[in-house]
Formats: C-alpha cells, structure tokens, sequence
C-alpha cells in the first residue's frame, strides 16, 4: 500500500475514534447540518491559502478539508447511506468516465482545453437524464453556490448555445446601461433590482475577460483590507483609532497606504 493509501487508512480510523463510544463530545454530536458551515469555512481557507502564496497553510488547509470529507463520510456510515470508500470510488469512476480523451483508446484524443470543457458538459449532461420536460441547460447546475460563481455558471451555460455577447466592448457597453438604469432607480426595490442587473453584467464582462470574478473581487477585498490595517498601523503608533481620526485624515492615510503599497509592491 501506498504512503498516501496507509495515511488515509489512519486518518480514517482516528475519525471512528472520534465518533466512538469513548471519543469527543463535540464530534460525537455532530450532523451534516451542523458539520456544514465549518466545511465552507475549510474551504474559503483553502482558497486564501491559495491567494497567498503560503505553502504551508495550503498544506494545513487542505488537510482540514480532507478532515471534513472524511468527517461527512464517517457521519453517511453511521446512518447507512455510504461510505468513505463509496466516496473515493465515486471519484474516481466518474473522473475516468468524464476524461474518455485519457483513459478510452477508442476515443478521439483533445488537444485543447476548451474541447475539453464541452465534451465534459456534453457527458454531464449523459448522465443526469431528467424526468421532466422540456429539458433544460441549467438541469445539472445548482443554485447553492455564491453569487458570483452561480452568475458565471448560468452564463457559460447560456453561451454554450450562443446566447451571449460577441466580445467584452459589447459587455462593457450593457455596463453603462444597467448603471445609468440604477442611477434612475429611486424605489429600494426598484434599486435592489437593477444593482442585481449590474453585478450579473459584471459578472459577463469578467468571463468575457477571461477572470474568475470570485477570485478577483478576494484579491480586491484583500487588497483594501490590507490598506485599512496600514492606516490602522500608523495611527495605532499615535496611540489613536482609526474612530478618533476625522474623514479628511482618514482619506489622506488611504492614499498613503497606497503609495506604501505600490513602492513595496514585487518587481
């Protein structure tokens, strides 16, 4: 057995100690439902880690993750739905079974990523025959995402037939629509529904471009936050807050923190 195999073998074991008779409390209280927000949280973790560039907390996260999975599978045995091994073997069955281009000889081989990418939605769709019709392209897409993704996802999908702008100036141009039309909203309703409009429009412009849009508003979040704390920083060596500090202040610290930022930025 593999360094890999003998390591989850273990991993799984301490979980069933965990959930054992004499294990912890807290894991033996457990549910899926009350397992999950500290799944997403795993996740987002993962994804600073990523951001980053920390190796090690990659690691780490990663490893809380691959706990999570393991945790979630241990919780499916107890109640006889599946196993871990169900887990891995599910997996793997359906990896090989949607890379046909890799692992069927009879299969024309891809060259391209985004020949890729439409053979698998073509097999996505193979396999997840619906009852009803008439059938849809969003029948194997879930709403149980965040809002981002799920904008991205709906909007490749009505691509794929299409249904879309020929480039990013047409995009950036419904842009200017939808932020005229919210500029016009005066009704909170009225004004809820075209920022949505905007934001899913922005969303376009980001595929378009060729950006993850979940990623590149992280990397802006990460960017302000950092610049909020330098501002914090050098009033907390006054021995003051950000609170005692008056607007104009604050405004002149932020264009501070962002020429500190660009003379430290990596060449």
């Amino acid at each position: 057995m593999s360094a890999s195999g003998e390591a989850m073998l273990a991993l799984e074991a301490l979980m069933a100690r965990l959930r054992g008779e004499n294990g912890c409390p807290w894991d033996r209280e457990q549910t899926p439902a009350t397992l999950l927000p500290y799944t997403i949280e795993e996740a987002y973790e993962v994804a600073e880690a990523v951001e980053t560039g920390n190796h090690a907390a990659w690691r780490d996260e990663l490893g809380d993750l691959l706990f999570h999975v393991v945790f979630h599978s241990r919780i499916a045995e107890e109640q006889e739905l599946f196993t871990l091994t169900d887990v891995i073997a599910g997996i793997t069955a359906k990896m090989t079974r949607r890379h046909p281009h890799v692992f069927d000889p009879a299969t024309t081989p891809l060259h391209e990523a985004e020949a890729v990418v439409a053979r698998w939605e073509e097999i996505k769709r193979q396999e997840k025959p619906r009852a009803h019709a008439p059938p849809s392209l969003f029948d194997d897409l879930t709403s149980c995402l965040p809002a981002l993704l799920w904008a991205a996802k709906v909007q490749r999908k009505m691509a794929q037939v299409g249904f879309d702008w020929q480039n990013a100036d047409g995009v950036m141009e419904k842009v200017r629509e939808e932020l005229e039309e919210l500029r016009e909203a005066r009704e909170p309703t009225a004004q809820e529904e075209e920022l949505g409009d905007l934001l899913f429009t922005m969303v376009n412009l980001a595929r378009h471009m060729r950006i993850n849009p979940e990623i590149a508003l992280r990397r802006a979040t990460h960017k302000f936050q950092a610049r909020f704390r330098y501002m914090e920083q050098r009033l907390h060596a006054q021995n003051r807050t950000p609170a005692e500090a008056g607007l104009e202040e604050l405004e002149a610290l932020w264009l501070e923190s962002k020429r500190h930022a660009y003379a430290h930025r990596p060449l």
